[in-house]
């Protein structure tokens, strides 16, 4: 038992950066309040005290904000960061070193009886305000972006925004045939390829995809007829084309100060550590 207090202590200083001693994290932190307290209650649960079990994890949720059923499943290194507002249902089942954030909610789609939670595999993340609905799968190292409503499974190393809830990554697709001709256009003219994914939701993303296609199959065909032209005037081949050079961009693409992120600016404004 002991240990297992000693490794969810362990689990917040790899996850937030704001925690200075493990006094502090023993005394100041809801979310393990929260979920010492749901071992308690999941124990009497199996033991078929169901009411005092109910009543440990009501109690639990008057003290931390946090409500997590007696019946859900949880595993190791579990981190709810912040945690107010977070809620976790009957038949949910959570792998080991998930991350939750506040305002998460592990919901039900419907009054039946039987498996109506999600469940979570290891290393997802799910950010603030998440609402993940529904008997479902969330595959391994996913991520849950915040406020995104998910209903549909996601596949492992996937990241899910919006509502509802679209894969706008994969990260084996990142090393497909298309997205490397795509990043070296993007390096070729200068252009930042971040997020330039085949899945966006982002209407201009999607459109810099499009054109970052069409320049690329433009620069295919103009080769190809350079080369034709070689062909019937060797002359030809000495006309070389400018070479584009990033710093020419650089001026394009600057941002205003003030819409810079703070960490990126000369006079960075102060935040809090969390």
């Amino acid at each position: 038992m002991f240990d297992q207090v000693r490794e969810d202590i362990r689990s917040v200083f790899h996850r937030d950066p704001a925690a200075r001693n493990a006094f502090e994290v023993l005394t100041a932190y809801p979310g393990l309040h929260a979920i010492w307290f749901h071992r308690i209650a999941n124990w009497f649960w199996h033991k078929g005290l169901k009411w005092l079990a109910r009543m440990i994890s009501n109690l639990a949720r008057w003290l931390t904000g946090i409500e997590i059923h007696p019946g859900a499943t949880i595993g190791r290194r579990f981190f709810i960061d912040h945690g107010m507002g977070v809620v976790i249902g009957e038949t949910a089942e959570i792998g080991d070193d998930v991350t939750l954030y506040h305002g998460v909610t592990l919901g039900g789609t419907t009054w039946n009886k039987g498996k109506r939670h999600p469940t979570l595999g290891n290393n997802v993340v799910c950010g603030a305000g998440a609402k993940v609905l529904g008997p479902i799968m969330i595959g391994e190292g996913a991520r849950v972006g915040s406020n995104a409503v998910v209903t549909r499974d996601v596949p492992a190393d996937a990241t899910v925004v919006g509502i509802p809830g679209r894969v706008i990554r994969r990260h084996p697709d990142e090393d497909s045939p298309e997205e490397q001709k795509r990043r070296q256009m993007a390096d070729k003219v200068g252009f930042d390829a971040y997020a330039v994914s085949r899945e966006v939701s982002d209407p201009v993303a999607h459109a810099i995809r499009c054109l970052l296609d069409h320049m690329q199959a433009m620069d295919h065909k103009v080769e190809t007829m350079g080369k034709a032209l070689c062909e019937l005037k060797p002359g030809y081949c000495n006309e070389e084309l400018p070479e584009l050079k990033s710093e020419d961009f650089e001026a394009a693409v600057d941002e205003p100060e003030t819409l810079r992120p703070a960490a990126e600016r000369k006079d960075p404004v102060n935040m809090s550590d969390k």
